[in-house]
């Protein structure tokens, strides 16, 4: 738990389960954190739209244009965790995130992929997994998020 931030000090954002269309999730590994893979996510802009958040994200983070992308589905609830350090807080200002997320299913290839695609690459490499793996792969601050997605999006597989 990070000291000296009020409750409500969680930076709003969005977060992305893209699956294929052999129903695996995309996880990309860290570029800062060799060794520790996620799933896409990132904040919401003042004056943004999650779902405009939502695009904006995964184009920065992936290179994949909305067009090959379907929404299938919002989660109910906002999900949160809190940073395990002062080193992991945003910017110096939060306890952690609150996050939003949707499952898509990418209707491109793997060709339409960039990790470089802005000036500022987030990820080194990307894999598809079996959605049931999922939190195996979470850092253990987010374990309990991933757990709650894979019980929200399991009927979309």
């Amino acid at each position: 738990m990070v000291a000296n931030h009020p409750t409500e000090a969680y930076r709003q954002g969005i977060g992305a389960c893209i699956f294929n269309k052999q129903g695996k999730v995309l996880v990309a590994e860290r570029l800062d954190l060799p060794g520790a893979w996620q799933l896409m996510q990132g904040g919401i802009d003042e004056g943004e739209e999650p779902q405009q958040a939502l695009f904006r994200e995964i184009l920065e983070e992936l290179g994949i244009q909305k067009n090959k992308l379907e929404i299938m589905a919002c989660a109910k609830e906002w999900f949160s965790y809190d940073f395990p350090h002062q080193n992991f807080a945003f910017k110096g200002r939060y306890k952690g995130q609150k996050q939003l997320w949707f499952a898509l299913r990418f209707l491109g290839q793997d060709e339409d992929i960039c990790l470089n695609y802005s000036n500022h690459p987030e990820f080194t490499q990307i894999k598809w997994i079996d959605f049931k793996e999922l939190a195996s792969f979470a850092v253990d601050f987010k374990k309990h998020v991933y757990e709650a997605i894979m019980k929200e999006f399991e009927g979309y597989l």
